[in-house]
């Protein structure tokens, strides 16, 4: 029996050793010991995370979450500037801790990790009132002919070419985007979730859905994280878990506009 109890006891401690070695090595202990919260944000996604050129600051939905997030960390938040193409690159190289809003996609599943999903997102198609008349479906986008405009780096790049060979499609680098090609009139439809869709109509009167019977890609959102930090990702799914049951996620999403 002491045999049995001493041999327990060294497996306890030493489960207690890596346990401690791998809380050493994640991004949580780090950003408590720094006192820093760096966070990567694109700034382009209306309502969702909004660069202000005036102060360099930002709003939005995920602006408000990742406040939230620091504040209970306890520490100070930084925003650290990204876009679309390097979204991804910008946690492998840790660059930042996490991610504000990203949808779930497989390719990004094989070098990063992702939080719980929080929000979903659908995707539409989207014109000008000048130029609605000449489509009234999916299958009418793609068709020669049609300018297609998407944004280098984004999961709509994917999207557009998998679903308009067709048309031409026209990819212009961050902080360009789509929707202001097609709003300048260098570029017929832009796809986009029905989130910012929702902003960009309220935002510009001219810009209007293409009459689609259904919406293509249901996506759940999440935060993009380090795959190999599971401690990480561990504390921010149940703090995901408390945020919904306190009410704070659904508040936040009404805010924006985001509620169903």
């Amino acid at each position: 029996m002491k045999i049995i109890r001493s041999y327990l006891s060294v497996i306890f401690a030493t489960g207690m050793l890596f346990a401690g070695s791998a809380y050493a090595q994640s991004a949580l202990n780090e950003i408590l010991d720094s006192g820093e919260l760096k966070v990567g944000t694109t700034g382009d996604w209306n309502p969702m995370s909004v660069r202000d050129p005036a102060s360099n600051g930002y709003k939005g939905y995920d602006i408000d979450i990742m406040n939230e997030l620091a504040q209970d960390l306890g520490v100070k938040l930084t925003f650290v500037p990204t876009d679309w193409k390097t979204l991804v690159n910008g946690i492998v190289a840790g660059k930042y801790d996490l991610t504000g809003s990203a949808s779930i996609s497989p390719s990004r599943m094989k070098v990063a990790g992702f939080s719980e999903s929080y929000i979903s997102v659908e995707i539409l198609p989207f014109t000008t009132s000048n130029k609605i008349a000449k489509f009234n479906s999916w299958d009418s986008i793609n068709q020669e002919g049609v300018t297609f405009a998407t944004t280098l780096g984004t999961t709509f790049e994917k999207m557009s070419k998998e679903w308009f060979p067709n048309a031409t499609l026209k990819v212009v680098e961050a902080p360009a985007r789509g929707y202001q090609e097609v709003l300048s009139g260098r570029a017929d439809v832009f796809i986009t979730s029905n989130i910012e869709g929702a902003t960009l109509k309220a935002k510009f009167k001219q810009i209007t859905n293409v009459p689609v019977k259904t919406s293509r890609n249901p996506t759940p959102i999440a935060m993009l994280m380090p795959q190999d930090d599971q401690v990480w990702i561990n504390y921010i799914n149940n703090w995901i878990k408390i945020k919904k049951m306190d009410g704070f996620l659904d508040a936040t999403a009404q805010k924006w506009g985001l509620a169903n």
